[in-house]
């Protein structure tokens, strides 16, 4: 029997070429789509698995709120890893990771710049599976001037893996490699070439538990209530941060509570950073659920706009397939015979489908990997857990797409189909009407997402965030200079191409960052204080980076009590109250041992700026005038920037021979904050494309369906004086009505989801109504568009043909 209904289905397959190329390639398409998404979403979901101790490994997060002030970082005090270790027995082990720029590396006469550069304990390969190639993991980062190095690196630098004991030239400074591991697997939330000891870090004993500048992980006991050992952290916490704030700023824990202040500790499981922590000071970029979720959404969608297409156009043959169905139930034919001829033929269309589906994924892979900045392999859809979904994936969606059309053409009633009837016509078909309204309300729901995360993109590159970031370029490390930073500045200013320059390490963007309190009287009264950024300065800061100051002045080298002066923005000088902050006095801890004060008087404001992503709303700021070499901002009026920057790598090679200019431009960092957001948008894009594509042949084979339907009344109405576009009328105005309930249905439904979207941006567009006007229009216009093909084509038969037909 089943050799019987694979040759009765080959042989309509091919007695069919054209229907069967169509049916096969949109789900071929469907299918593509969704292994390319389900590829990246299992990348997506793999981050940091590959630890051998991933289930049990925990990062600590703080959170600290301060007047109306919250931070929410990654990063931890420097003794809280060693001291709770010794507190607390369900710690098995911890291990400690601080960024600090840089190195700069030099061979023969070449020097090189990297970027991927970390300080790490030595417990650190204890804690992650990091396979060495050569070296001992228990040693290699015990010693100063030693350095851990990836397989790139050394084959890099020594053209071979077996590096241990070779010497590296490190910032004018002998390196000893140490160990040499594997290259860190790209889904991994840090990704860094070299480690170097934290014993080189002068700040890793640093006993100021306010202070946080290192990402710090543990390995609890499998059994641990996370929950319970979280506040014990905290109990603890609080015994080294209570007695600083009463010594410092003379405030009670308590109270400090009282008021709505907190400083608390969290446990973030190392497998869900990835996706579900975006704090500040993260060690990389990382993904967003919400992504996965939506493109998983997608996936399933698209998937089943394919199916629905199968179905319809499966049911669009039903005129030519009706007599045979007659004939076999009169010959006997049972109806379970029926439809298992039918969900052959299904599964076989489905079998074929996801042939060309597989070959089609690895044509869009690398496409994809483009767009999503991925490393995704192909070959991943051979794995054994991957081969079984797919052919899971490949049964369900031939039973799915096939179940509709077995039932229905097996329904069919002998007499009345021999006698040239059906059982149904298509405006009695509410489930396929269904269909349509779902595939196109799919269609402009993502042709609105698309357009929103477009409009969303455009408003955050145009809108007007406090300083002009064209044209400046970042030159990084300027330590390196020693004494001679001035000269260089010089240098710099006698080219024709620059306008301006500043030094500081603090910069929008792309700089370091320092919150700290201020306060308003002598009292250090926490009620009076502001939690604000406090960033160093010189006097070219502002008008380099073309802020605007709302009142008072801007720093200069004229006034010596610009030494003990400050200039807050916007959001520090609300706290204050007063119309006019200007010559009030507010107070700064120097020393928290010594409880030092430092007075400084209030000469301007700035007008606010967004110095972090403007999904964070701008939070209070004060800029002191003091030299700060971390960094230079280099404002460029040139239309040759290639040519500037090879006079500016000159200047720099005369002063720091031993070192490469490292530099960004501003724009292009600034960018780099969105890209997870811009790839989103493009990735849309493609998969509305594809969707529509999809959608329109679902619409192409209701046309033909519906053409064939009413084959004869298109004849007699001809016949009787009727022209195309009557007839076109005709055909089209059904379809209409239903992609304009689909965008009743799906208006509503887009909103809601972009908006809940925009929710993660403090500064974001309103969802304007003509977005759905001109979504409505694109699917209004390829709907008809795709009906007139066919509706022209059944317009233009022969009457005399049609009404002979029977």
């Amino acid at each position: 029997m089943l050799k019987n209904y694979l040759k009765t289905a080959l042989r309509n397959l091919w007695k069919n070429k054209g229907f069967s190329a169509i049916n096969i390639f949109g789900l071929a398409i469907g299918v593509a789509t969704c292994l390319v998404i389900l590829l990246y979403v299992v990348d997506e979901l793999s981050y940091d698995t590959y630890n051998l101790k991933a289930k049990n490994i925990y990062r600590i997060d703080e959170q600290i709120q301060f007047g109306d002030n919250h931070y929410d970082g990654a990063e931890a005090p420097a003794l809280m890893g060693p001291v709770f270790a010794k507190s607390f027995p369900q710690i098995v082990q911890y291990t400690r990771l601080r960024q600090r720029g840089g190195l700069t590396i030099k061979r023969g006469s070449e020097k090189f710049r990297e970027e991927k550069v970390v300080y790490a304990d030595s417990t650190l390969f204890n804690v992650f599976t990091l396979p060495f190639i050569d070296g001992d993991p228990k040693t290699a980062l015990k010693n100063p001037r030693s350095l851990v190095i990836t397989t790139t690196i050394a084959e890099k630098y020594f053209n071979t893996a077996k590096a241990v004991g070779k010497i590296l030239d490190v910032n004018d400074q002998t390196y000893k490699i140490t160990g040499v591991i594997k290259d860190i697997p790209q889904q991994s939330h840090f990704n860094f070439d070299f480690f170097v000891p934290l014993i080189e870090d002068t700040n890793g004993n640093d006993d100021n538990w306010l202070s946080n500048n290192f990402q710090t992980y543990l390995v609890l006991q499998p059994s641990t209530d996370i929950a319970n050992l979280t506040a014990k952290f905290n109990g603890e916490f609080e015994k080294y941060v209570a007695p600083i704030l009463k010594s410092v700023i003379n405030l009670d824990i308590n109270d400090f509570k009282k008021g709505g202040g907190y400083i608390k500790v969290s446990l973030m499981p190392l497998t869900k950073i990835h996706l579900y922590s975006n704090k500040q000071d993260e060690l990389g970029i990382n993904g967003n659920i919400e992504y996965v979720y939506i493109f998983s959404a997608i996936a399933i969608f698209i998937l089943l706009i394919a199916c629905v297409n199968f179905m319809n156009l499966s049911t669009a043959r039903s005129a030519n397939r009706a007599k045979e169905v007659g004939v076999r139930k009169v010959l006997g034919s049972l109806r379970k015979n029926l439809i298992g001829q039918f969900l052959t033929e299904s599964l076989l269309i489905s079998l074929i489908s996801f042939v060309v589906a597989v070959g089609l994924t690895f044509l869009m892979i690398p496409f994809f990997n483009q767009l999503a900045q991925k490393q995704i392999s192909g070959l991943a859809l051979f794995s054994p857990v991957m081969l079984v979904t797919i052919i899971a994936l490949m049964v369900v969606v031939g039973l799915l797409a096939g179940s509709y059309p077995a039932f229905f053409l097996s329904s069919f009633q002998p007499i009345e189909v021999l006698k040239g009837k059906l059982s149904r016509g298509f405006k009695g078909s509410v489930l396929r009407n269904a269909l349509v309204v779902f595939q196109f309300a799919i269609s402009i729901m993502l042709i609105v997402g698309t357009a929103v995360i477009y409009n969303q993109l455009n408003y955050i590159q145009h809108k007007d965030i406090g300083f002009t970031k064209d044209q400046i370029l970042v030159i990084k490390n300027t330590y390196a200079l020693n004494n001679q930073q001035k000269a260089f500045r010089n240098d710099l200013m006698q080219m024709p191409g620059v306008k301006s320059s500043t030094f500081t390490g603090f910069l929008p963007v792309n700089g370091w960052r320092n919150n700290d309190a201020i306060f308003t009287s002598t009292d250090l009264d926490i009620k009076k204080a502001i939690s604000a950024q406090q960033w160093e300065v010189d006097e070219n800061y502002i008008s380099t980076l073309q802020m605007t100051m709302k009142q008072g002045r801007n720093f200069s080298t004229q006034f010596l009590s610009d030494s003990n002066a400050v200039i807050l923005n916007e959001a520090a000088a609300k706290f204050l109250g007063a119309e006019s902050p200007i010559n009030k006095k507010l107070y700064r801890v120097d020393n928290i041992k010594s409880k030092k004060l430092i007075t400084y008087n209030i000469i301007g404001v700035v007008k606010n700026f967004n110095f972090t992503t403007l999904k964070e709303e701008v939070t209070p700021l004060a800029l002191y005038l003091h030299q700060n070499y971390g960094s230079m901002a280099v404002r460029l009026h040139s239309q040759d920037i290639p040519g500037l920057l090879s006079q500016i790598k000159s200047k720099w090679h005369v002063l720091v021979p031993s070192q490469a200019l490292s530099y960004s431009f501003m724009d292009e960092d600034f960018n780099k904050q969105y890209e997870a957001e811009q790839r989103t948008g493009k990735i849309s894009i493609t998969f509305s494309v594809l969707a529509i594509l999809i959608a329109c042949l679902g619409l192409f084979g209701l046309v033909t369906y519906a053409a064939e339907q009413r084959i004869k009344e298109i004849g007699i109405r001809k016949v009787l004086g009727a022209n195309i576009p009557n007839i076109i009328n005709m055909l089209s105005k059904d379809f209409i009505k239903l992609v304009l309930v689909a965008i009743v249905i799906a208006t509503p439904v887009a909103w809601w989801v972009m908006s809940k979207w925009l929710q993660d941006f403090a500064y974001r567009i309103q969802i304007s109504w003509w977005i759905f006007l001109i979504a409505g229009a694109i699917a209004m216009f390829i709907a008809l568009a795709t009906v007139s093909v066919q509706a022209v084509k059944a317009a233009l038969r022969n009457p005399v043909r049609s009404l002979r037909t029977e």
